[in-house]
């Protein structure tokens, strides 16, 4: 018996080295474009309602597995149904995703093995412009939804608002967002360290995963870093707390010395403690 079983096994491991070579260059180098390809997309969705709509199909492609060997044929006729338009419907589900993923490719600044953007125009002293202004807003309750651009731009979304194209000041950035002022409903848009545009309408968040004590700001903030990798600041005229957002997820309740440290990571290439500008006013950067 042992003999037939060291058999079988030396069959099984023969076989399997004849595979391995027949394997070529170019087997590997299509697993792994496939493999990347796949990975790229569930980096975009992981953190959207696409990510339900995932397990939702394969669900549905386990009970077709199923409906198949029990044979229940019409259960097994409709599913197969379903599967069929499976490429279309995904396509109509994940258009947002989808063209996200697109932009993100076009953009000049996309780097094939690494997510992260190149930040461009803005410095620590434009940061701390904008965080002085957050900070001064939290004390009054000042709503107020300010977006950096990025690699992906938002001129779509710059021209539903005023064109400013003004320096950064952290007063300007005060008047417009103070109450019953023409401007302080939309969000004001930051392209290349200047103010492009204020008073501009985003896309609201559809993640039924979001907290329902989030108002029309926060998810119009998460909802434009879904749609692109812009980073959102929110300040709430509730609560005064000041939040970030960035890929769709929301980083709430920061402190001054956090939410500067965070801008700076995300929008400017070198890391936060070697910039000198976290010196600046006597702001210390937390580690």
């Amino acid at each position: 018996m042992r003999e037939l079983e060291y058999k079988l096994l030396e069959s099984i491991l023969l076989r399997l080295l004849s595979d391995i070579k027949t394997i070529g260059v170019g087997d590997v180098i299509d697993v792994l474009i496939v493999a990347y390809i796949v990975y790229r997309i569930l980096s975009v969705v992981r953190r959207t309602s696409a990510g339900s709509v995932i397990k939702g199909f394969f669900l549905l492609a386990v009970i077709l597995a199923l409906a198949y060997i029990l044979r229940l044929n019409v259960l097994n006729y409709l599913l197969a149904q379903v599967m069929k338009m499976g490429v279309i419907i995904l396509i109509i589900l994940f258009q947002p995703e989808l063209r996200r993923l697109l932009e993100q490719v076009g953009s000049s600044n996309f780097k094939l093995f690494s997510g992260r953007r190149t930040p461009t125009g803005n410095s620590a002293e434009v940061i701390e412009l904008v965080v002085s202004a957050c900070v001064d807003m939290t004390k009054t309750k000042t709503g107020a939804l300010i977006v950096f651009e990025r690699s992906i731009g938002l001129a779509d979304y710059a021209g539903t608002g005023t064109f400013i194209g003004s320096l950064i000041s952290a007063e300007l950035i005060k008047n417009i967002f103070f109450p019953n002022t023409p401007l302080h409903d939309g969000a004001v848009l930051i392209k290349d360290g200047r103010i492009l545009a204020a008073g501009c309408m985003l896309p609201m968040s559809n993640n039924p995963a979001l907290s329902r004590d989030l108002g029309m700001r926060h998810k119009a903030g998460i909802g434009i870093s879904e749609r692109s990798d812009a980073v959102a600041v929110i300040v709430s005229e509730e609560t005064g707390s000041i939040s970030v957002a960035v890929d769709g997820m929301l980083k709430r309740h920061l402190a001054r010395d956090t939410f500067f440290a965070l801008l700076c990571n995300e929008l400017i290439a070198a890391p936060a403690e070697k910039r000198g500008g976290s010196k600046r006013k006597g702001l210390k950067v937390k580690k």
